[in-house]
């Protein structure tokens, strides 16, 4: 999934920190038991191969036989309040994350780039403790340098030599032969521990950009064909595919050099896979093709080649809109995904296919809707549990050679198109957990935030009520006392210093002094309004008309822009989430009928209602700056200082208003927990990592 690189977040890196608290208890899960794992390599043209492919099969070689589906997890390269390029995981880190995966059964875990040598240390004591359910390993090699999206030249020397650099690096590393001094944005120190055992395939490259590529195949289209000694290049080769042609043949020489050999592959996705997609209404998304069958593996190279795809069931829109997926069923029911799925692996009639990312989040915010209800968002966590078991499930049975599930922890530092504009100051993005962005929430390990504030008395009159008011890193907490069961009521924010003239409530009636957001509590439940003229919707070429600060609109998130359907001329209109529409319920982890989405409930005897917010939904667009969004009349984002909040809770028995602000933090709090319905992605591991061994 396409985020930023490595190194744009070197250079957004800040100097804070993360304070990790010990996980908390989660339903324990049976470490699974049953045949032996351990790695029995073969010896293919004098080296030693884990892992060999024949055909469509990858076989990893163990001492209970061949298994040829590898059931695995991604795991990022930062912990909550770091970007990637600070690199901040530690040995316990690693140490406590191995021990847990190996109870859920994951029996392989992927990796981006280098690591910091602890992952290498930690992983292989692992394996020795655990002999016969080792942690295998996929190794990536990100570019450090992808400048050839803005220099649009994919050949540049500089760019290309960094990347055989740290191929060589990241072999030397797995093989415990690297030692690097401090660069910023990467993993550097003394690489001590061979882990080469233990690696079962290699995976180059990112998710490429197609505009870029396209101007770099005309800027290059003249380049020759690539014959290396391990992999060339096949005649209808575009310049692109030659390239990487070189940079796998650079991997399979360094690695075929340690003496063990596994299969490799590059990065790809959807938006540059080798099909025609005629349904796609986005012409970006099937502008460039990049076809692992036109890099052609020599005989010299025994260590296999496969085609790897981060395959999402949300994205891009052909998944909903291609004839050719909607006739494909799966489990009794149309599956786009399915069809999808089962058209890669026919293209690539010659290699195995592996579904090296895929999942969905457990966030309250989406930014994109799907077939079946697998919406990149608004999914509980029980919901994106077992949708991720059931896409696991589907993986194997249609005939892929691996899934990837899309990934191990949350990561604050993520960023969604629809929130995106939303969050500056961006260099401050890491310090807050957004559950609108549901990038920030793929983990199966929640990295919830700790040290919720004391709460402060904001106001209260006794004819009327009270406001209580305290926040953690992802939300703010109001608990609002009436003196009557069931008020209906207004609690309203200013948020905005001298924003201008007082905001009409959504009920009609004016809040003294200006309000920017404003909840309705009543027999309906409970929503939340902006400002029409402050809607974050603004920012992303929404469709909102005539904003005004007079005028209201139920909070939401695009969830799609306006688009045609170019085979059948079909309009959609733009597509939204409400996230204005509270749910309620009991948000606590762990209880039975719990929902990690709710944000509001009230006491028994109706008096009281307990409230969760995002900051977002409150226009503050850093917390741990106090800074707060401001919308200008061109549909431009700026920020204000917000020296408090203004409350003012209203019912038919009156109003209390009063000051509310907090400290600001430098340093994220978080907390580990297992995500509730964890259990249902460990029998999914379970089921598709015993056969078909013995």
């Amino acid at each position: 999934m396409r985020t930023v690189g490595l190194a744009m977040v070197a250079a957004l890196a800040l100097s804070t920190g993360c304070q990790s608290a010990p996980p908390q208890s989660a339903a324990p899960v049976a470490v699974v038991s049953g045949p032996s794992w351990a790695p029995a390599p073969v010896k293919v043209g004098g080296v030693s191969a884990v892992a060999t492919t024949s055909g469509q099969t990858f076989a990893l070689h163990t001492r209970s036989g061949d298994v040829t589906f590898v059931p695995g997890i991604n795991l990022g390269a930062t912990t909550p309040g770091h970007y990637p390029g600070e690199v901040a995981i530690e040995a316990a880190d690693y140490h406590r994350w191995f021990a847990q995966m190996g109870a859920l059964g994951i029996r392989a875990v992927r990796i981006y780039t280098i690591h910091r040598p602890a992952f290498y240390t930690e992983l292989l004591a692992y394996n020795r403790a655990h002999p016969d359910t080792p942690l295998y390993v996929v190794q990536g090699v990100t570019p450090p340098d992808e400048t050839y999206t803005t220099t649009r030249d994919l050949y540049a020397a500089g760019p290309t030599a960094a990347f055989d650099a740290e191929t060589r690096d990241a072999v030397a590393a797995v093989t415990g032969r690297l030692r690097r001094d401090p660069v910023r944005g990467r993993a550097d120190g003394s690489w001590t521990a061979d882990v080469s055992p233990y690696v079962i395939s290699w995976i180059i490259g990112a998710e490429m950009d197609p505009p870029a590529l396209r101007a770099s195949d005309a800027t290059n289209a003249k380049r020759p064909a690539f014959a290396g000694r391990y992999f060339t290049s096949a005649a209808e080769a575009t310049p692109t595919e030659r390239w990487l042609t070189a940079r796998v043949d650079s991997l399979a020489t360094a690695v075929a050099a340690t003496g063990r050999v596994a299969p490799v592959a590059f990065v790809n996705w959807p938006t540059t896979d080798p099909l025609h997609h005629p349904g796609e209404p986005d012409a970006v998304e099937d502008l460039v093709g990049l076809d692992a069958n036109h890099l052609r593996p020599t005989s010299a190279w025994r260590g296999g080649y496969f085609a790897s795809y981060h395959a999402y069931p949300y994205y891009p829109d052909f998944q909903r809109h291609d004839p050719a997926y909607q006739k494909v069923t799966y489990a009794g029911r149309t599956d786009p995904y399915a069809g999808y799925l089962t058209a890669l692996r026919g293209h690539h009639a010659t290699m195995p296919t592996m579904i090296t990312e895929f999942g969905v989040p457990s966030s309250i915010g989406s930014s994109h809707s799907a077939p079946l209800g697998r919406d990149q968002g608004d999914h509980d966590e029980r919901e994106a549990m077992a949708t991720n078991a059931q896409l696991l499930r589907e993986i194997k049975a249609l005939g892929l050679a691996g899934g990837f599930v899309f990934e191990w922890t949350d990561e604050w530092f993520k960023f969604a198109w629809n929130t995106k504009p939303r969050q500056l100051p961006v260099d401050r993005r890491a310090l807050t957990h957004d559950p609108w962005t549901n990038e920030q929430w793929f983990g199966v390990v929640g990295s919830d935030a700790l040290g919720r504030s004391a709460t402060t008395r904001v106001a209260s009159a006794p004819a009327t009520g009270s406001v209580e008011m305290s926040h953690d890193q992802s939300w703010v907490y109001a608990t609002v006392t009436t003196t009557r069961p069931h008020a209906p009521l207004q609690l309203a924010f200013d948020v905005i210093p001298a924003a201008g003239e007082p905001a009409t409530l959504p009920d009609g009636t004016t809040a003294s002094g200006g309000s920017d957001v404003a909840l309705v509590a009543d027999a309906r439940g409970v929503r939340q309004y902006v400002r029409s003229d402050q809607d974050g919707r603004l920012l992303d070429r929404s469709g909102l008309r005539s904003p005004s600060p007079t005028r209201w609109t139920l909070e939401a998130l695009t969830t799609n822009r306006p688009l045609r359907v170019p085979t059948t001329g079909r309009a959609y209109p733009e597509e939204h989430l409400s996230v204005g529409e509270l749910r309620e319920g009991d948000w606590t982890p762990g209880r039975a009928g719990s929902d990690s989405r709710a944000q509001y409930h009230r006491s028994p005897d109706g008096r009281t209602l307990s409230l969760r917010l995002p900051w977002a939904s409150l226009l503050v667009s850093d917390p741990s700056s106090r800074a707060a969004l401001v919308i200008g009349s061109a549909g431009t984002a700026t920020t204000t200082a917000v020296p408090a909040l203004t409350v003012r809770a209203v019912t038919d028995a009156g109003q209390v208003s009063g000051s509310w602000t907090w400290d600001t933090w430098n340093r994220s709090l978080s907390a580990e927990r297992l995500k509730d319905g964890s259990g249902d992605l460990a029998a999914a591991y379970r089921d598709t990592a015993v056969t078909p061994l013995g």
